[in-house]
């Protein structure tokens, strides 16, 4: 399986910058970040290939990327060639890292050079010696987003000229970071642990994880899938990450909204019709089978279709052929097959308006998206933070939300989804009077909504059943962070542990 795009435009870009052409390494920088910018691809992917080639080109042995959790005032190795331990995690100030991020300074260190900040911590931990070090900052604005870290150059000393370099190499690393949906997150003022997987996908609750899951295994596989889930959940999101990070990444992504489209015109949008195939076709046209050879066709609201079309779709799946309107020679599709529906198939199939052969042939790998009320509020409280950031930075505005109009929020059941979150946040950030969003600005469909409304309810029941479940709550806001629930709780770790036992 080859590298996504983004990622080998990152080789490209570190190429060039450790060889100090500032020119072509400009050129790469704006292709990989327009590829980012509507590409749902793993962060990981493209983070681990930048470390990966800076530490290849800087002839060092290992390479770690920190990003600093504002929330836990932490660096957290986000990538790292670490196979002894899973990430490391340094208070600001800890270690060689910790004082680069609290000083905003670079460090270079020597073989056999000894400098207190070196923390053996972590050697001790994994076995590893660290014999000479390189670290520079990720400065954005005078604020450490992260580190860039180098570990034993080979030669026993890292140069002047490598530092340079690793700096470079660090500027463009914060542009890249600014250019993800990851950049809310690594505001200072941001109060979530950090937390991410895909671009442009915002949650990291228990359902979400299981679909970040299912779509990693799914798409380097050229399999079809089906997305279910209410409307407004973001199951297109989901089909385009399939697509962005399977071998097909570079082939086009083409989307058909059966829902959309009457019957009349539905065969003839897919397939494409022959000249003479009706009156008015004084051409023969290509339909969007054609248009996605070599890549992903995305049938959006496949639950809509006409019996009639569902048989010639079948035909097109198990044969990888079709026929234009009016054609009589079968065309060969290379194509991979992506499908969402917000219908209850099974109920179609019992009612015999869906037929029953492609339904299976469409679960193949099947991918379900939680409506939002299920998803909990750490993840309503991520979206909203991240829509607020991005809605604030479109439209030139520095509003905040308020206590009262965050918990009017949490209150709401979401029918819509995050589709209606989305749209009810902008439409609070672009309408709002004043520099606070109050729970009257929020068009939440409900005037009546009092400023008083909370998010934790219960009907009258013994006292410690009540405490019990009202810590669930908040370990649930602070994402199973057990010290920072208890922090926010104002008690001991050991006591929230025995209040969620019952003790």
């Amino acid at each position: 399986m080859t590298e996504p795009a983004p990622s080998q435009y990152a080789a490209a870009l570190i190429d060039q910058l450790v060889a100090g052409r500032e020119g072509m390494a400009k050129d790469w920088l704006a292709k990989l970040l327009g590829n980012l910018a509507d590409r749902q691809v793993d962060l990981d992917v493209v983070l681990r290939r930048i470390v990966d080639e800076t530490t290849r080109r800087l002839d060092a042995d290992r390479g770690t990327l920190y990003l600093v959790d504002h929330a836990t005032r932490e660096l957290v190795s986000r990538v790292a060639h670490l196979p002894e331990i899973a990430e490391i995690r340094l208070r600001i100030g800890e270690g060689v890292a910790g004082w680069v991020a609290d000083e905003a300074q670079a460090v270079r260190i020597a073989r056999d050079e000894q400098d207190a900040r070196h923390s053996v911590r972590f050697d001790a931990m994994t076995g590893y010696r660290t014999d000479s070090m390189l670290a520079v900052p990720l400065l954005r604005d005078g604020v450490v987003l992260g580190v860039l870290q180098l570990l034993n150059q080979r030669t026993g000393r890292f140069s002047e000229a490598d530092e340079a370099a690793l700096a470079r190499i660090g500027e463009q690393v914060v542009r890249i970071l600014d250019g993800t949906s990851l950049r809310s997150q690594l505001q200072p003022d941001n109060p979530r642990p950090l937390a991410f997987r895909f671009n442009h996908i915002v949650g990291e609750s228990a359902s979400m994880q299981a679909v970040y899951a299912r779509v990693a295994r799914a798409a380097p596989k050229d399999v079809t899938v089906l997305v279910r889930g209410e409307t407004g959940t973001g199951k297109e999101l989901i089909a385009r990450a399939v697509h962005h990070n399977s071998a097909r990444r570079d082939g086009p992504l083409v989307k058909v909204d059966c829902a959309a489209l009457p019957e009349s015109l539905i065969e003839n949008e897919l397939f494409g019709h022959e000249k003479g195939a009706f009156t008015g076709a004084d051409r023969r046209t290509e339909g969007k089978v054609h248009a996605a050879d070599g890549g992903t066709l995305f049938l959006d609201e496949i639950g809509e279709l006409t019996l009639p079309v569902q048989g010639k779709l079948l035909r097109l799946l198990q044969d990888k052929r079709f026929l234009r309107v009016g054609g009589t020679v079968p065309e060969p599709a290379d194509v991979r097959f992506v499908c969402a529906t917000h219908v209850d198939l099974e109920r179609r199939v019992a009612e015999g308006t869906f037929r029953r052969d492609l339904y299976y042939r469409l679960r193949v790998v099947e991918i379900v998206m939680p409506p939002l009320r299920a998803r909990g509020h750490g993840d309503l409280d991520r979206l909203v933070d991240h829509f607020l950031f991005e809605f604030c930075r479109r439209h030139k505005r520095d509003v905040t939300l308020s206590t009262g109009a965050r918990n009017a929020l949490h209150s709401w059941p979401w029918p819509g989804n995050v589709r209606e979150l989305e749209h009810c946040l902008e439409s609070a950030v672009v309408l709002c009077p004043a520099s606070v969003i109050e729970v009257g600005h929020l068009p939440l469909g409900d005037d009546t909504l009092p400023e008083s409304v909370d998010v934790f309810t219960s009907d009258l029941r013994p006292l410690e059943a009540v405490e019990r479940d009202y810590v669930r709550w908040a370990l649930e806001l602070h994402d199973g962070n057990r010290s920072a629930t208890a922090a926010a709780l104002g008690i001991g770790r050991n006591t929230l542990l025995r209040k969620l036992k019952g003790d």
